[in-house]
């Protein structure tokens, strides 16, 4: 009898500990993207062409060296992430990364050049699409079950948050350029259908994964970012690209609560961040800033020189430009632009995170021109 009493005790011990443990465990994000949250993966690919490795990246951001990040500064999933307590999660390509590592901080496989497409910017030569981004996390969860056991390892990652925000890349380095064979094969409606398929099928492989609360992010207006207005003679939006990035996200967002009824026991929300970022451009003033239509970080008169690279220019002020580069935004912008989105979706901070992570220390936005 005082065998079978202690066996019990034991057990029960074992389960208060277990339970103790999970509830108390650290919620971490995986992030899957492109070049908006890429961290430092593409920097890893020794052959990529889409790679935030040159001055003058980062130059706002810790030590003021390029870190992989495609802007001068922080990304949104950055300033999300410390706002709300979360730790910053570390590129999967990482030479540092661990099983602690990604137990203590989630992983971020984001990709310059990546899309939902395996096809989409392929003359980057290396990049993750979406589709391999789900096989590195595969990955990742074979090591950590084989660090903590299956078990743990299932309430780890169904206890995780999950952030998805590609797409633009599958409309400016796929569907809009005429060398792809998806602009000849399907009209606009027809391509943001299938986009938007295929994006329901990596999402429910996500669920399959473990994955229980997801986020996707929207596209902005992206025929306003300064590689699309350097297209039109008069410097204005392409009102195209603007339609296909409005009918994504209304097709996206259709899908998204499909899935939510399909999947009762997992939240599928959609962060449209269209109206946040086109109020950004549209009204630049109202946001601090005195220019939004043109990058920081040029090459002069040369348009598009595509990437910042040393012989660029800088502005005087990168704290008043929207845009970094012919693509991306200044860690200002991004900022401005986090703060809304935190604003407009109610983001609240998951349980037993610690305060808000400290953000690096940045370098001042005035300087002068590289070059002089």
């Amino acid at each position: 009898m005082r065998k079978l009493v202690l066996l019990l005790l034991v057990v029960v011990v074992t389960v208060l500990i277990g339970t103790i443990r999970r509830s108390d465990a650290k919620v971490v994000q995986f992030i899957f993207g492109d070049s908006l949250s890429d961290v430092g993966n593409n920097n890893q690919l020794s052959k990529s062409l889409a790679k935030a490795s040159l001055p003058w990246y980062g130059i706002d951001f810790g030590n003021g060296l390029p870190n992989g990040r495609f802007s001068n500064g922080r990304t949104v999933a950055d300033i999300i992430g410390d706002k709300l307590g979360l730790p910053r999660p570390p590129a999967f390509l990482d030479p540092s990364l661990t099983e602690d590592n990604i137990l203590e901080n989630g992983v971020n496989y984001a990709s310059g050049g990546g899309g939902i497409l395996n096809e989409t910017g392929t003359y980057f030569i290396q990049r993750f699409s979406l589709y391999k981004q789900i096989e590195l996390f595969q990955g990742t969860q074979d090591l950590i079950r084989n660090k903590i056991g299956i078990q743990e390892a299932n309430n780890f990652f169904w206890g995780s948050r999950y952030v998805v925000a590609l797409g633009s890349n599958d409309f400016i380095n796929n569907y809009l350029m005429p060398v792809y064979s998806d602009s000849r094969t399907y009209s606009d409606e027809g391509f943001v259908e299938y986009l938007t398929k295929t994006l329901q099928q990596q999402l429910e492989l996500l669920y399959r994964l473990g994955a229980r609360q997801v986020m996707v992010f929207g596209l902005g207006p992206m025929g306003c970012i300064p590689l699309q207005r350097v297209l039109s003679s008069s410097g204005s939006c392409q009102d195209r690209t603007n339609k296909l990035a409005i009918g994504f996200n209304q097709q996206t967002t259709k899908m998204l609560q499909a899935m939510s009824s399909k999947f009762p026991d997992a939240s599928f929300r959609f962060g449209d961040a269209y109206d946040v970022v086109n109020n950004v451009i549209s009204n630049p003033a109202k946001y601090g800033f005195n220019n939004s239509d043109a990058p920081c970080c040029s090459f002069g008169k040369i348009r598009p020189a595509l990437t910042c690279i040393p012989a660029s220019s800088l502005c005087t002020d990168r704290s008043k430009y929207v845009f970094w580069d012919e693509y991306h935004p200044t860690d200002s912008a991004n900022e401005m632009i986090a703060n809304e989105l935190i604003k407009k979706f109610g983001f609240l901070r998951p349980n037993g995170t610690e305060g808000p992570s400290r953000a690096p220390a940045m370098a001042s936005a005035f300087a002068p021109s590289p070059l002089g």
